[in-house]
């Protein structure tokens, strides 16, 4: 296969230089499923496994494979498959916090822990639906993802055709994501579909974010032609859509570029720095910046440039509100992080405080020796 159009190119070359002399050739993850995944390479399409060796000397689990990643690799030529030994450096990565990091850490949770969801992404498509599923707030939470990412964000607006007012969506939007693209289209009616395709280059990866029942699968089975992802109805009693894809896959497409389909995600635990609120919330940050007192709190001091665009309609109350959310979100996500790593040093300050007793002699009269 051509690596090129896969995604390869100077940035993992350029770190595969080292390995280049040793027989390892480079691969692209597919799917992972357990213990095995899929990989492209030049060999075609194979199934791989990662070395014992990589494993245990990875402490983390976001260190390990992800969709989209580009790993080190040996070939079983008589199995047909791939061991995979090495992680090659991201260009960019998807991540929330893993189920494991919400436990807390005084439950042996481990503080923030970090699962990468998808990896080496040049676009992201951040899709909604426009019947119950639409969620302005919903919308910049995946916009706050795609900025901590640096991955270029798309906004796809799907089920164009049940919408009654797409001029005032459009408008409602682009209030909340400056700059960004914004596409109505209509899957399932095969309308709009053709303004996505200026972003399905060959070699560039594009990601479908969004969640479940906003039509992610409807979207690529348009771009590929073909009913190649399953599809479900969203529930009219509830509003709400089914899993319908249930793991992450890189696709090729037959016009050029890859796609990575994500399963839908109802809630999302950013994981990102504090500072990326500055991006997200550019419009917030900018009035705050005018309040009368540098560490206002936008409440009852006087002066607040925050609360008197508010009252005089110049800002959405609920916008106000989730940039307070996500902010003390990512603040707490820093103290999680802190702690954790204060407890690994701590756990790495005990073993070697009780690896230098070991080495000191003991007598015979040693109190040490004693039995309690």
């Amino acid at each position: 296969m051509n690596l090129t159009e896969l995604g390869w190119n100077s940035f993992f070359q350029k770190h595969f230089e080292e390995f280049k002399e040793e027989g390892f050739i480079p691969a692209r993850i597919i799917t992972i499923q357990k213990t095995t995944c899929q990989v492209y390479c030049e060999y075609g399409e194979l199934s791989a496994t990662v070395s014992g060796k990589f494993r245990y000397e990875t402490n983390l689990e976001s260190d390990l494979p992800a969709v989209g990643d580009w790993v080190v690799a040996t070939i079983l030529k008589d199995e047909g498959k791939a061991i995979i030994h090495r992680l090659l450096p991201r260009k960019s990565k998807f991540s929330r916090i893993s189920a494991d990091g919400k436990k807390p850490i005084d439950e042996g949770g481990g503080g923030a822990a970090e699962q990468v969801i998808s990896a080496n992404i040049d676009t992201v498509f951040l899709v909604s639906g426009l019947d119950q599923e639409y969620n302005l707030r919903r919308i910049e939470r995946y916009l706050t993802l795609a900025y901590s990412s640096e991955v270029k964000p798309v906004i796809v607006l799907n089920k164009a055709d049940v919408c009654q007012d797409i001029d005032g969506v459009i408008l409602e939007v682009e209030k909340i994501a400056f700059g960004v693209p914004i596409h109505p289209v209509s899957a399932v009616k095969n309308e709009g579909i053709d303004q996505l395709t200026q972003y399905l280059q060959s070699g560039v990866t594009v990601s479908l974010l969004g969640s479940s029942g906003v039509g992610k699968s409807t979207i690529i089975n348009s771009l590929l032609g073909i009913d190649r992802q399953e599809v479900n109805v969203v529930s009219e009693s509830t509003g709400k859509g089914k899993h319908t894809t249930s793991y992450r896959e890189l696709i090729i497409l037959p016009g050029g570029g890859l796609i990575i389909d994500n399963p839908g995600m109802r809630e999302l635990q950013l994981w990102a720095d504090e500072d990326i609120i500055e991006t997200a919330f550019e419009d917030v940050e900018a009035l705050a910046s005018q309040c009368r007192f540098r560490d206002c709190k936008h409440d009852t001091e006087p002066g607040c440039a925050i609360r008197e665009a508010i009252e005089n309609g110049e800002l959405d109350p609920g916008r106000f509100e989730s940039y307070m959310k996500q902010k003390k979100e990512l603040r707490y996500l820093e103290l999680k992080k802190d702690k954790k790593k204060a407890r690994e040093v701590q756990k790495k300050f005990g073993k070697m405080v009780k690896q230098k007793l070991s080495q000191i002699p003991r007598y015979k009269n040693d109190p040490r020796t004693k039995k309690r």
